[in-house]
């Protein structure tokens, strides 16, 4: 008996089907598998350039301190600071007598105390009882690297050996010193073991790093002038672009009639959004610099800047929150009575608002992080004082940033990795915000 022809072509195109199926299964899992290995890698990428960033900037907010006491006197003047602190070092260690070892031994401690020392001499004039003092001062960058790699090796060399610090501890030191390449000289690190075997030196908080502007001891150097010299920018640019990129996209979407003098602007507008960061840079010197004559590097010149690298990001955004807006509202709105205007600015741009604010956050948040166009117009200026207003000389957090970069030092190395880890952090803090605006104002239809 054989078999039906026409069933024998059905388990045939059945067969072939599960074929294909099976084929087409194991597509769809590699195309799964790549990628979960795709985001697995990028993962991967992230987690180790934020970890290098961390493992190198956290000891820029960990700052060396010695304790000192200074007799004080009737005669005892704020400007004696520094001869006060060097003779409390020769006392401290008498077999200094060249002058190569004096030099080495005022390197123990950071320019910054003799004006802290000031500081503390002046308030203590107000105190009639006061006799003494005794105030923890920073050490210099050479010995507050040296602790940061150190510290715990030289612990537990202490715990070892209690009684002998001397020449022990000073030839391991010397061999850990070889090894990191710290560049701290045997008769230093003896010094500092005497230090720590006193119990005189500690690690605290670098509050500097926070109040203090840009210097060129890293010990002392801060972000504070470049953190308000971004805030006064990021509050111009601000202030001009949001109102007028709004302001353009609902003209363009709503008002303007479309012809070809529009589609060309749409098109200019689109290409700007492309434009290298650095050529907005150039627009900004030759107008705002040269022809208009404004003052360099202020946050006035700034925003201005990076109000004319946002403008075209804000008006892509905010006109296509206002296509996203169903057309049936505009419908209802003008069928009910309502003008052209009303519907726009009654119905239209308030349901438009969360896509308008988050393409404005986007766009502040890549100014944030610009370098390039702040650089052409002179934002690369040693900083020291905090700015208090738009037409202050100031600098920027990733101009700062670039500064610390190109310094050889250790010391900057770790700022520059710390003021990478502010930046991410504000801009991080800037998305978050911009997401939580997009979820709370946001409406489904």
């Amino acid at each position: 008996m054989t078999d039906d022809p026409l069933l024998n072509l059905a388990r045939t195109k059945q067969s072939r089907l599960q074929q294909s199926l099976t084929k087409r299964r194991r597509a769809e899992r590699r195309f799964r598998y790549l990628g979960m290995a795709a985001i697995a890698s990028a993962l991967l990428f992230l987690v180790v350039m934020v970890g290098a960033i961390v493992k190198t900037g956290v000891g820029a907010f960990w700052v060396t301190q010695v304790r000192f006491e200074f007799p004080l006197s009737d005669t005892t003047i704020p400007s004696d600071a520094r001869q006060m602190i060097r003779a409390t070092l020769r006392n401290q260690f008498g077999d200094v007598t060249s002058r190569a070892e004096r030099r080495q031994l005022y390197q123990m401690i950071s320019p910054e105390a003799e004006f802290q020392l000031s500081d503390a001499i002046a308030s203590a004039k107000t105190r009639p009882d006061a006799t003494r003092l005794t105030l923890w001062l920073p050490a210099g960058d050479r010995v507050n690297q040296y602790r940061q790699h150190h510290a715990f090796q030289s612990q537990a060399t202490n715990e070892h050996s209690p009684s002998s610090h001397g020449d022990t501890v000073a030839k391991k030191a010397a061999t850990s010193q070889q090894v990191n390449a710290i560049p701290l000289t045997q008769k230093q690190i003896q010094w500092y073991g005497i230090w720590q075997e006193q119990q005189r030196v500690r690690m605290a908080f670098n509050w500097a790093f926070f109040t203090s502007g840009d210097s060129r001891n890293p010990a002392a150097a801060g972000i504070a002038s470049a953190f308000v010299g971004s805030f006064l920018t990021l509050l111009t640019t601000l202030v001009l672009s949001f109102p007028i990129g709004v302001g353009a996209a609902i003209y363009l979407e709503e008002y303007a009639p479309k012809n070809r003098i529009t589609d060309l602007i749409e098109i200019n507008i689109n290409n700007l959004a492309a434009v290298p960061s650095i050529v907005f840079g150039l627009l900004g010197l030759a107008i705002f610099l040269n022809v208009l004559g404004m003052p360099r590097s202020t946050p006035l010149v700034g925003g201005l800047v990076l109000t004319l690298m946002t403008l075209p990001t804000i008006i892509i955004s905010s006109r296509a929150a206002l296509k996203a807006v169903p057309p049936s509202i505009r419908d209802a709105a003008l069928a009910m009575g309502a003008s052209r205007t009303q519907t726009v600015f009654h119905h239209v741009v308030p349901l438009a608002l969360p896509g308008m604010l988050t393409g404005s956050i986007i766009g502040m948040a890549q100014a944030l992080g610009e370098t390039a166009p702040l650089l052409m117009i002179g934002m690369v200026a040693f900083i020291v004082e905090v700015p208090h207003g738009l037409l202050d000389a100031a600098t920027a957090l990733p101009v700062q940033i670039f500064l610390w970069s190109e310094n050889p030092e250790r010391g900057f190395s770790q700022l520059t990795s710390a003021a990478i880890m502010v930046l991410l952090l504000f801009l991080f803090l800037m998305n978050a915000f911009a997401l939580f605006l997009r979820r709370k104002l946001e409406r489904k239809w």
